[in-house]
């Protein structure tokens, strides 16, 4: 297994990652609130952790990725009764279509979606350890609230201090608590929202504790990775690590905390609740999902991501076409002639690069997971292709698939370069020159407006065109 850094936001460094019982690694991720459809920020976090798990199986680790999903909160509740809805049937809408953009995107690395509602019994079980051991107590109308007081820990992941919390601001006021800074972990029912039965009366999971809940149940009281986007810090992963080190007496909950920094909107950091957001399947549809991962990953994870609307994606996108153009054109001829096709030899100089080039993707993604200096590389050999690339339809196959190992690497850890040109390849062999010679008939009669709409055409349907001196080259990109 390789040797992998990972910055930790509790030690605030870098530190060499050591699995509790290697090569098992679990990891756990904050999943989706699903009281309205997804936005460009959520595509961010879940896939950089599809990255983080790509690449820790490609090295050898067996990672349990659990991401789960809070199907009940006030989010829900509220937007339910405004649209006059169940909100566990809103929650249930909302996160099919978020799984349905997940798998275009090519987030396929997640083990299981645990629903918050299915571990009411775990969450009881902890409510009652957490009274039972003095860090709980039970307000008149039967909720029951953490006492952060009891925890002098609390605030060491965040840097907050108690003496520093305002109520109002992060911290909810409340009555019935004892301290501004103490958090509900049971809340007593309200009459038209969904309950069960309690020792305390009927109510419903707290935030927080559902979390600590499913992890204690399928990843143990100590697990190796916890993450999400930077923005849940604070309160919620404090709460979490109060609460599961509280119940179960054991600590560190977590060995290496990672967290994503956030997509800034405009100069805005996008929410839901602000309403400055982006939808996640319409970015998907405009620009497709391999140019939107590349806009993800083409950065460092703990860097904040500007999203300018009108320029940002499309950007990305012409980017992207340019990286992964040999990429698709080395698997188009391969999945035409196959990986036996004769040819000429590369020049030994490019295979013993793509050799080493693909040490160097490792060694990027094994310090602190760092996709920028991946693409950085990759964008390296597109550029050496590129002299190439006049005569790759005269290369044998085993040079082809030398010079494709690369952009396979990142294709099984970064998720880049996955689209494939339609099942039929033959069938684009036979068809495109013919298009492409009907074009050059009407651009050498002086009708552009016919050679233009042959262009948007083919484009439609994902075929990219390169006009040149040495004639028309073309190649299968996504379709927009």
């Amino acid at each position: 297994m390789r040797r992998v850094l990972i910055y930790d936001t509790m030690s605030r460094e870098a530190r060499v990652f050591a699995p509790i019982a290697p090569p098992r690694v679990g990891l756990y991720v904050c999943g989706l609130t699903p009281y309205a459809p997804a936005h460009v920020g959520h595509g961010r976090t879940f896939v950089v952790f599809d990255v983080v798990v790509r690449a820790l199986r490609r090295w050898g680790y067996r990672v349990f990725y659990v991401q789960n999903v809070t199907n009940l909160d006030d989010k829900l509740i509220a937007r339910a009764a405004e649209e006059d809805d169940d909100p566990l049937q809103l929650a249930e809408r909302n996160f099919t279509a978020f799984r349905r953009s997940m798998t275009e995107l090519g987030v396929t690395s997640v083990d299981y979606y645990p629903f918050a509602t299915d571990y009411v019994p775990e969450i009881l079980l902890q409510v009652r350890a957490l009274v039972d051991r003095g860090y709980a107590y039970v307000a008149d109308d039967g909720s029951v609230y953490f006492e952060v007081a009891k925890f002098p820990a609390y605030g060491r992941l965040s840097g907050q201090k108690l003496s520093q919390l305002q109520p109002g601001a992060r911290v909810e006021v409340d009555a019935r608590k004892r301290a501004p800074e103490d958090f509900v972990i049971w809340k007593a029912a309200v009459p038209g929202e969904p309950s069960w039965e309690s020792p305390w009366g009927p109510g419903r999971p707290g935030w927080h504790i559902e979390d600590t809940a499913m992890t204690g149940r399928l990843l143990g009281a100590r697990y190796d990775l916890h993450g999400a986007g930077a923005d849940l810090i604070f309160p919620h992963h404090e709460s979490e690590i109060a609460l599961s080190e509280s119940a179960t007496g054991e600590a560190p909950m977590v060995n290496y905390w990672i967290h994503v920094a956030f997509v800034i909107f405009q100069g805005e950091k996008m929410s839901k609740s602000i309403g400055n957001v982006l939808d996640l399947q319409a970015a998907i549809d405009g620009v497709g999902p391999g140019a939107l991962r590349f806009y993800y990953l083409n950065a460092h994870y703990r860097s904040p991501l500007d999203l300018l609307p009108d320029r940002s994606l499309a950007e990305a996108k012409e980017a992207y076409d340019r990286l992964a153009q040999p990429a698709h054109r080395i698997e188009q001829i391969l999945a035409r002639d196959g990986a036996e096709r004769s040819g000429d030899p590369i020049p030994s100089e490019f295979a013993a690069a793509s050799d080493e080039l693909i040490d160097r993707l490792d060694d990027a993604m094994a310090d602190d997971f760092n996709s920028r200096e991946a693409i950085t590389l990759l964008f390296g050999w597109t550029r050496r292709l590129g002299e190439l690339l006049e005569g790759l339809d005269h290369l044998s196959g085993e040079g082809l698939t030398a010079l494709a190992e690369p952009y396979r690497w990142a294709q099984e850890v970064l998720g880049l370069f996955g689209e494939r040109a339609p099942a039929d390849a033959r069938d684009l062999e036979r068809v495109v020159p013919v298009l492409l010679a009907a074009r050059a008939r009407a651009r050498a009669r002086g009708d552009y407006a016919e050679a233009d709409r042959i262009r948007e055409e083919l484009g439609t349907a994902g075929i990219r065109l390169e006009d040149g001196t040495a004639g028309t080259r073309w190649s299968y990109a996504e379709p927009h």
